[in-house]
């Protein structure tokens, strides 16, 4: 499928929601196990810091979508080229509500004690299986192996992991290259929480204007506020970069 060259440094498909979602849709759950990322401006930022091992989680993706308004809109003002949008959050709603049936098997990985019974009510799915893994895992290699077997014992039509960027995002990789595990992987952050109702989203006139991050800087000032104002100027980098590359400064 067609790729664009976000920001110069991490090619994405050029699928919007819809899209993106036919595309997982249309995975048989038998075939070997592939997983998507989700590419928004913190983990854009992140990817640039070869001791988080994102690039190379990216590079073994079998999608790649872009998960961000702001990234859409630095990436037009920096290269002219309209990107298209397929937000994790959204997607993560789409195929819980549109693609997977009550008889599908479903892997979680982190999530919170709560998040299987709230999604068993919300979207009535019988087969949730979830593993919680300590703080850390992915440093710990007795804790990182317990996750990447528990995924493989686990057969599922989805794989959700909810452990936060790299971690997840390595966890894919490294379950993709035991080549053990069947069907689709998802890097979902905090996705699946706003799916489950468990946390609040951003209202939706914030979502349409691509805002969705500022509504979560005030409502998480000490975790996100931050990380989000740490991020500014590395990202604003990057676009200038990609802008000059174009001959456009």
């Amino acid at each position: 499928m067609r790729e664009i060259n976000l920001l110069g440094r991490v090619p994405v498909a050029a699928l919007d929601l819809a899209a993106a979602t036919a595309a997982i849709a249309a995975r048989d759950p038998a075939a070997n196990f592939a997983y998507v990322a989700t590419i928004n401006a913190q983990i854009l930022v992140l990817a640039e810091d070869p001791s988080t091992q994102l690039r190379a989680a990216h590079d073994g993706a079998w999608l790649r979508l872009n998960d961000s308004g702001i990234l859409a809109r630095l990436h037009r003002w920096a290269t002219g080229q309209a990107v298209p949008i397929a937000a994790g959050s959204d997607l993560c709603l789409e195929l819980l509500r549109g693609v997977l049936r009550p008889e599908d098997h479903v892997t979680i990985i982190g999530g919170g004690p709560l998040l299987v019974a709230a999604l068993t009510a919300r979207f009535g799915l019988h087969h949730l299986a979830q593993h919680e893994p300590p703080m850390g895992f992915m440093d710990s290699p007795a804790a990182r192996d317990a996750a990447i077997a528990f995924i493989e014992a686990h057969p599922a039509r989805l794989v959700f992991v909810a452990t936060g960027a790299p971690r997840s995002e390595r966890l894919l990789q490294a379950v993709a290259a035991r080549g053990l595990a069947r069907g689709t992987g998802l890097a979902v952050g905090s996705g699946l929480l706003f799916a489950a109702g468990l946390t609040p989203r951003a209202p939706p006139w914030m979502r349409r204007h691509g805002l969705e991050w500022l509504h979560r800087a005030v409502t998480e000032p000490r975790r996100l506020g931050r990380r989000y104002a740490a991020d500014l100027l590395p990202l604003l980098r990057l676009a200038i970069q990609a802008r000059r590359q174009r001959g456009l400064i």
